[in-house]
């Protein structure tokens, strides 16, 4: 790929007299491979994945250790450590294990003398037990790595469409050249055959003036074709960069590929109905609502815990030395226990933090809605267009090949001396218009395909 965005990009060598192009596909590739908005929403879901990080950090073992000492007057009051290691679960229970060593003389009656552990779980058995803080952390954090991943489908869509919409205009621009110069030639030939004749006395010199103009006009026509073709490219190059994060310019030497725009139709899904299914199940814009509804859903979960009362139990085995369960009588001696019970009066607080929680997934739940109905609108107004389009190139490619056919038939005529070269250019400047306006067609219903595509959000898939 390196070697051909060089030999694409800088200024290609002509020692081989062979002209270089460049294909849908291959520009697709370098705008994939280099272009910022790749790099940045690659950036975004390694920062989704740095939060997720984080979040299965509230369930990391924590080793702690605790010393204090006192002294006063000569007496040892208290030294005590107490290195402890604490395990929280996904369900809400805290496992704990911890060592107390404490000698001195003035000791809090609650304190053993000596070496002391202990083994010991703690409990949520109403608020905290289904859901709490860390949790709902750490299953929106997972909802929000997926986000970061649809974020990122719906950014390359749009940059794939904008991206695909400036080569279109670029082949564009390249085929009408390409019309034009016809025209050119064909008038420079002609110009040359009115001279050879007046030359000869079969024409007035006048007809001389006629066929000049009209090679003039072809000429002023081909400047501004051309000045559109530069432009086109350097459009174009705005979605070219190196990997170091440089745009280049395009090489002038570089043309499209040929038959693009079968090309650029060969792969698109075109079956209106397979394209609305494919939006309602992957569009990302939707997917996103949907994830959006998981994180409040969640949400909803925790401050449900609001409602409930805080029920916690602890227990603590207790042993000399180090921790130990051998023998261990869990309530009939050495263990140590608790319970903790909150429960607001009122519950203002929770019931006030609940409804709003409802009230925000409602409310998303409208949004999902109408996102659906508006996606559905556009794919279809979009395969509507394209429809239109292909009914509108039959019938203009028709009347290109008829007025081909009035030019040929016109210089036929000039040349038995039946007709005027006046006619001819009218024919022929009526032939490159509908030429043109076929172009035209062409590249708006390549546009077209790609929109359809990236209104159901397929553009990219990957």
């Amino acid at each position: 790929m390196k070697s051909k965005l060089f030999l694409l990009l800088i200024v290609c060598s002509s020692s081989f007299g062979q002209q270089k192009s460049l294909s849908s596909s291959e520009f697709w590739q370098i705008v994939q491979n280099y272009h910022p908005v790749v790099k940045q929403t690659l950036i975004d879901i390694k920062q989704s994945n740095a939060s997720l990080t984080m979040a299965r950090g509230a369930f990391d073992p924590v080793l702690q250790h605790y010393s204090t000492q006192k002294t006063l007057d000569g007496k040892n009051y208290v030294d005590y450590h107490a290195p402890a290691l604490s395990i929280p679960t996904w369900y809400g229970i805290e496992l704990s294990a911890g060592i107390e060593n404490i000698q001195g003389t003035r000791l809090d009656p609650s304190q053993t003398m000596g070496q002391t552990s202990y083994l010991g779980i703690q409990i949520p058995l109403a608020k905290n037990l289904v859901m709490d803080k860390r949790r709902a952390a750490l299953q929106q954090a997972k909802i929000m790595q997926k986000m970061a991943i649809q974020d990122q489908r719906a950014e390359l869509n749009k940059l794939l469409l904008d991206a695909m919409e400036s080569y279109i205009a670029w082949v564009r621009s390249y085929q009408v050249l390409q019309l034009v110069e016809a025209n050119y030639l064909n008038a420079s030939k002609r110009l040359d055959f009115v001279r050879k004749s007046v030359e000869f006395g079969d024409r007035p010199a006048v007809d001389t003036l006629e066929a000049l103009t009209q090679k003039q006009t072809f000429e002023n026509i081909l400047s501004a074709k051309a000045l559109d073709f530069a432009n086109a490219r350097l459009s174009l190059s705005a979605f070219l960069w190196t990997g170091d994060n440089r745009t280049v310019d395009l090489s002038e030497e570089v043309i499209p590929a040929a038959n693009e725009e079968i090309r650029l139709l060969a792969n698109a899904d075109l079956n209106l109905a397979s394209l609305l299914e494919k939006a309602m199940q992957n569009h990302p814009e939707i997917n996103n609502y949907r994830n959006k509804l998981d994180v409040l859903g969640i949400e909803k979960k925790l401050k449900f815990q609001s409602l409930l009362p805080k029920i916690d139990v602890s227990y603590n085995h207790l042993s000399k030395g180090g921790p130990s369960l051998y023998g261990a009588t869990f309530l009939e001696n050495n263990y140590k226990y608790g319970i903790k019970f909150e429960l607001p009066l009122r519950l203002s607080e929770g019931r006030g933090a609940y409804q709003a929680a409802k009230l925000k997934l409602e409310n998303e739940q409208l949004n999902l809605n109408q996102k659906q109905v508006q996606v559905t609108i556009k794919v279809r107004n979009y395969y509507n267009q394209f429809e239109a389009l292909q009914k509108q190139i039959r019938t203009q490619e028709a009347a290109v090949a008829n007025y081909q056919s009035l030019v040929r038939a016109e210089e036929s005529r000039f040349e038995l001396g039946e007709s005027s070269l006046f006619l001819i250019n009218s024919r022929e400047m009526k032939s490159l218009e509908a030429a043109e306006k076929l172009a035209d067609l062409k590249a708006y219903l390549q546009k077209t395909t790609f929109a359809l595509q990236a209104s159901a959000g397929v553009l990219y898939e990957n």
